[in-house]
């Protein structure tokens, strides 16, 4: 969507710019390149010395670059692979204060006084400007010895915009609009600098060191309020810390004037003597500010935690004591009044987080304002992305970075893991109970502590507990049908023999070690730097001999960000990996999990060219799928909130480009009230399993994991309870659509695709989705709606406007643009197919490659035109990069009443010549409910000709 309105309406300054430059300006140089032109701002203008320069990529991607003063410097891009079309035509025009570069359908303007780039369509119409001054800053930095600049670039963005991207965090934001985030790598935030609005434009910010987005602003500790006790004195807070228990025995009061136990040294902040892991901490008092107007506040916590203002409950959560989380929330508040302030504390462990910060109002033009800043850089270099819709843009983004390869077909299928398989028996005993059980299952995963438990980062396994790898992963492949996916860290413990070869080569961050930090099994270790490419070979060739000549399928690559020791502040991570073989770690903080997953897929591709590789990382940078590689949101908790969080957290990596996204279904870390529980509190475990297996089942993977209790389906519940019966089902429905999913695997590949939408990709006219978090698009057929509140048995569900929509279980119709109550009974996650929807679904079936689609069967859900494509390929290998797949065509005619199965195009072996498919129609006035029972209303032999199927 694009929106006529005029430059001077956004910016009413600019028809004064524009004169002033035409004035004093009109004799600025400008140099045309090959690929572009470079301006130089003189004497007389906003930015003496400063010089912009434009690279065009191709038709619709301008890449912006830009120096306080001299030259540009020579750097190569980590997340960019794609050069500049040579022979890209573009023109140069030399206007009134201004130079114009236009391609064929997209215009990038640089003011001569300020600088500034305003982009616009080949009609006119505006996409996006700089702000008015040109937006930019640069200020010298000298970052670990390195010389740079600390940079930020400011535009302007429309009142009714939507934006979305910039990785996946748990903020539970959808849209950006007006937000801001700290873009560093964490567990359970992952980072792309890439952002895309429903206008139809993106902007990748290629800098790879930490990044903000929004307010540039470091948060204020509470200390510079007035703050007031529990009795009123202007004393600071009354903090009382007491038992756990029952929170009656006083342990001691003292006042404070901040909460801020962030990190680990924080924690010596303790009163001497009190144990976190027993203890309640609870503050209580009220706070005053000395300006009326909206703060924004953090509330960063681990354990129970439970916060209110003026009286209201904010937050009430959990998430495990080594791991906490931030929320973000803004208050309107009033200058010298009293808010009351309580927080109630229980860390939940020995080591455990908590802080509240705030910021003071900020202006609204300036929060509205889209800007990125980043800590290091040599230059601002960004690239504007433009197209028809939101889906162009994504290919645009994909064009700069890197095609997403189709993943292996077995990867589509559903993956069960635990923290974790101790012996080989155990794993192969699981892999047993689901063939047993015939519950449809493709793939096991083996998480850490296979080795010994000294000799992390060797990658051997204990014979003590896993005897014969070899024969476990034959038995896994050939008598069991399934896959494994190993975890591998890039972490070594000090004397281990990997460690010894990686250190007597310079590859490893020797800080950790340097400072005796043991992990929490009590090991010193340290990490390799994978910026490093001989240290990335030299790593791959250890996980080669030790695991990948075994037979194992999959990796997956855990703590990339890198987390080399857990809760530690900023600047002691960065620390920890500095120097890097390419620079600073100041410089390249972020990019650590990109140059991990490109040693392991360039190793197996040179290793072993045929076999597809899969790769699942905890953290991820732009430019990550191109290694064939899905991201997961980390060590999330099983909590109702945490599920409810994931769905925007998964919208967003996806709307980022990466179309490969998981999570931990269940939930990663659990409470204890779930290791023994109640009646009531096993109710409840089980709910959120099925509920969260609902969700899990259309996501873009299918992966089970988390600590104990063990996650198995049939650990969750008894075979004759509705939580086991209904999880068994969504499984076998995630198999029944196979070829449906994975033909939006092969889009995502030929076509740039993305699985997981936002609503705003599919239905970007209509303002109502822009902001809604919890439904969204499985393709373009299939609106997901998850339930995520306990004992919640419907909800509401909004219909966008642009089709009608069908319930899938019941088969009836809806008109769009209507919010509905939507049943959701235990057994029923809300589902809808939109008009024109043609969703192709196959047998019954255990395993991914059991057998062939045949008989296809094809759902129409008539009242709109539509269209399919169904990818086919040999699903395993890479002959499809040389064109051995096939697609075969599917419309519907809503006019004519007519199905049209066209011609197959393409060919591979082993492929399917004939088969049959059958079609079953459901339309407004005739409701078909989801049985895959049902006798088809059409069925036909398909040969690869086409075929027309008419229905009265």
């Amino acid at each position: 969507m694009k929106m006529r309105r005029s430059l001077s309406a956004l910016i009413p300054v600019k028809a004064l710019i524009a004169a002033l430059a035409f004035q004093s300006c009109s004799m600025t140089p400008y140099e045309r390149t090959d690929n572009g032109v470079i301006i130089r701002l003189d004497d007389d203008s906003f930015r003496p010395g400063q010089a912009v320069r434009l690279i065009v990529v191709n038709e619709r991607i301008i890449r912006v670059s830009s120096v306080p003063f001299g030259e540009f410097p020579e750097t190569t891009s980590l997340m960019a692979v794609e050069r500049p079309d040579a022979n890209m035509e573009f023109t140069i025009e030399k206007g009134a204060g201004h130079v114009t570069l236009s391609t064929s359908l997209l215009s990038a303007e640089v003011s001569l006084l300020t600088g500034a780039v305003s982009f616009t369509d080949n009609d006119g119409t505006l996409f996006l400007t700089e702000k008015e001054d040109g937006g930019r800053s640069f200020m010298p930095v000298m970052a670990m010895g390195e010389k740079g600049y600390t940079i930020r670039q400011q535009f302007e963005s429309y009142p009714d915009e939507a934006i979305y991207g910039l990785g996946a965090n748990q903020t539970s934001f959808m849209n950006l609009k007006g937000k801001d985030a700290d873009l560093f790598q964490y567990n359970t935030l992952a980072v792309v600098p890439f952002i895309i609005s429903n206008r139809n434009y993106g902007i990748l910010w290629d800098n790879n060191s930490r990044t903000k987005y929004g307010d540039i602003r470091d948060w204020n500790e509470l200390s510079s309020l007035k703050l007031y006790d529990s009795q009123g004195a202007e004393n600071g807070l009354t903090a009382t810390y007491a038992d756990r228990k029952t929170g009656k025995q006083v342990f001691t009061t003292r006042n404070e004037r901040e909460i801020s136990y962030q990190f680990i040294p924080d924690l010596a902040g303790f009163p001497e003597g009190f144990n976190p892991g027993e203890g309640k901490v609870t503050w209580e008092g009220a706070f005053e500010t000395d300006t009326t107007g909206v703060f924004k506040f953090m509330f960063n916590s681990a354990g129970y935690a439970r916060l209110w203002i003026d009286g209201r409950l904010l937050f009430d959560r959990w998430r495990q004591c080594w791991n906490a989380s931030a929320s973000y929330f803004t208050l309107n508040l009033e200058q010298g009044r009293r808010y009351p302030l309580k927080i109630e504390w229980i860390p939940d462990g020995g080591e455990s987080y908590i802080a509240l910060r705030y910021l003071t109002p900020l202006d609204d033009d300036e929060q509205q304002r889209i800007s990125f800043w980043s800590e290091v850089a040599d230059q601002i270099d960004y690239y504007f992305i433009s197209g028809e819709n939101m889906d162009e843009v994504i290919s645009g983004y994909r064009t700069v970075t890197g095609k997403a390869p189709v993943m292996p077909e077995w990867a589509m299928g559903f993956w069960q893991s635990r923290q974790r398989y101790t012996n080989q028996e155990e794993l192969l005993d699981v892999v047993r109970e689901y063939r047993k059980r015939n519950i449809p299952f493709d793939n096991i995963v083996l998480d850490w502590q296979y080795w010994p438990a000294d000799k992390w980062g060797d990658h051997q396994f204990d014979v003590t507990r896993f005897p014969d790898p070899d024969g476990m992963i034959r038995t896994l492949h050939d008598d069991l049908n399934a896959r494994i996916m190993i975890s591998v860290w890039p972490k070594y413990y000090v004397g281990t023999e990997n460690y010894e070869a990686m250190k007597s080569k310079g590859y490893l961050y020797m800080r950790n070690v340097e400072m005796e930090r043991r992990d929490w099994i009590g090991y010193l270790s340290t990490f390799y730097d994978a910026f490093n490419a001989d240290a990335r070979t030299a790593f791959w060739n250890q996980i080669n001999i030790a695991l990948y000549s075994r037979g194992i399928d999959a990796w997956w690559l855990d703590a990339t960000e890198p987390d080399i020791t857990s809760n530690l502040p900023m600047e002691e991570r960065k620390a920890m990996m500095n120097p890097t073989a390419l620079g600073s770690a100041d410089r390249y903080f972020n990019a650590y999990s990109l140059v991990q997953a490109q040693g392991v897929y360039e190793g197996q591709r040179a290793t072993d060219p045929e076999n597809r590789v899969f790769i699942l990382t905890r953290s991820a940078f732009a430019g990550l799928q191109r290694y064939s590689a899905a991201n997961w949101s980390g060590d999330i908790a099983a909590r109702w909130h945490d599920m409810a969080a994931q769905i925007p957290c998964g919208l967003n990596m996806s709307m980022s480009g990466i179309p490969w996204w998981t999570m931990d279904i269940g939930g990663f870390s659990v409470e204890s009230r779930y290791h023994n529980p109640s009646p009531a509190d096993l109710d409840e475990w089980r709910e959120l399993m099925t509920r969260w297996h609902q969700y899990g089942a259309f996501v873009p993977l299918f992966r089970s994991h988390g600590e104990f209790p063990f996650r198995e389906i049939y650990n969750t519940a008894p075979d004759n309870h509705i939580a086991y019966k209904t999880m068994v089902e969504y499984n076998r429905l995630r198999y029944r659509l196979m070829p449906y999913i994975y033909s939006l695997a092969g889009q995502a590949w030929l076509n740039d695709y993305t699985i997981m939408r936002g609503l705003t990709m599919d239905f970007s006219l209509d303002t109502e989705v822009f902001d809604i978090a919890d439904q969204y698009m499985f393709g373009p057929s299939l609106m997901v709606n998850p339930v995520t509140e306990y004992k919640a048995r419907s909800r509401n569900v909004y219909l966008p406007s642009a089709y009608g929509w069908y319930d899938v279980r019941t088969g009836r119709h809806y008109a769009g643009g209507t919010v509905i109550e939507a049943d959701a009974p235990y057994e029923w996650m809300p589902l809808f197919a939109r008009e024109g929807s043609l969703i192709p679904t196959g047998p019954d079936i255990q395993y991914t490659g059991e057998k062939e689609a045949d008989p296809l069967t094809l759902w129409v859900y008539a009242g709109a035109d539509g269209a399919f494509e169904l990818y086919e390929d040999e699903g395993d290998n890479y002959n499809y990069e040389d064109g051995a797949y096939t697609l075969i065509p599917l419309t519907w005619n809503e006019a004519e009443r007519t199905l049209t199965i066209g011609k197959r195009e393409g060919e591979y072996r082993g492929m399917l010549h004939e088969r049959t498919i059958n079609v079953i129609m459901v339309s407004e006035n005739r409701a078909v409910k989801l049985d895959f029972g049902r006798p088809p209303d059409k069925s036909v032999k398909y040969s690869g000709e086409e075929i027309k199927v008419r229905f009265e």
